[in-house]
């Protein structure tokens, strides 16, 4: 008799103690290590940010490396464990947290091989990348998973909502442009478009104003338009959140093989891929 696909990727002995720390946060051993991980992303970006204050105590800079170099061996130690755990190593090498977790730590590492005075500034540009290490951030965040499936589920509402928008300003910008004219600042219609964005967002920088009585009641309506159109996004996200939360409830537990989460409490195998769960 053949094989089930199923055994072909569970896990066993080290691989799946370390799967469990690794990888389920739902375990009181996952959650140490997701917690201490979270603290490390965190500080690392602080880390990042203090390295281009200009004015730092003597010696401060020495500590901010050594703390990089911490961060960044913690970082290759989880990666490498991640790629060594997981039975579809190129599923999650290629995966979006894949190559953030490489661009988290690659930086360091190219700044030893990149030396001299003229690649100062290239270093720099590098190390700057290691600011990717907020997008692990989302993988820690329980309530993170439900705000995606709940973003996903109303993808279509916003878009329609979004193309409202778009006609709006445009139909504004454009009778803007005929009221007020070059003489008022409004020298062409993509102008008068931004002048409509910047108001109807309630942002107001000010820049161009009506100047005409015809063209500040129009203003009036489009302000008044946009305070009615900011609630109108987190009401559909926060309904789709409810009717997420109303759901069954969903484990954060992650296939080893196509890295994908949201399985039942009493899910055996994978619903995406048909993996056993371990």
């Amino acid at each position: 008799m053949a094989k089930s696909k199923f055994s072909k990727t569970k896990l066993s002995g080290s691989r799946l103690k370390w799967y469990e720390i690794i990888f389920e946060s739902d375990t009181p051993r996952g959650r140490g290590y997701n917690i201490g991980l979270l603290v490390c992303i965190v500080s690392s970006v602080v880390v990042v940010a203090l390295e281009s204050v200009s004015t730092l105590p003597v010696g401060m800079d020495k500590w901010l490396i050594g703390l990089e170099w911490f961060f960044t061996i913690i970082f290759t130690f989880d990666y490498f464990m991640r790629i060594w755990i997981v039975t579809n190593k190129a599923r999650y090498i290629f995966s979006f947290f894949g190559i953030i977790d490489l661009l988290s730590i690659l930086p360091t590492y190219l700044g030893l091989f990149l030396i001299g005075a003229q690649s100062l500034m290239v270093i720099r540009s590098i190390r700057l990348i290691r600011i990717f290490r907020i997008f692990k951030l989302s993988r820690y965040v329980g309530e993170g998973q439900v705000l995606a499936l709940a973003l996903k589920s109303s993808r279509h509402k916003i878009i329609v909502f979004l193309v409202t928008v778009l006609t709006s300003v445009i139909i504004a910008g454009t009778l803007m442009y005929l009221i007020e004219g070059p003489e008022h600042g409004f020298t062409s219609i993509p102008k008068s478009i931004y002048w409509a964005i910047v108001t109807m967002t309630t942002v107001g920088y000010g820049d161009i104003a009506p100047q005409t009585s015809l063209g500040q009641t129009l203003a009036s309506f489009i302000m008044i338009l946009g305070y009615g159109i900011i609630a109108v996004p987190t009401g559909i996200v926060s309904a789709e959140m409810v009717s997420q939360k109303n759901k069954e409830k969903i484990t954060t537990q992650v296939c080893p093989n196509c890295l994908k989460e949201g399985h039942d409490i009493d899910a055996v195998h994978c619903k995406f891929c048909g993996s056993h769960l371990n």
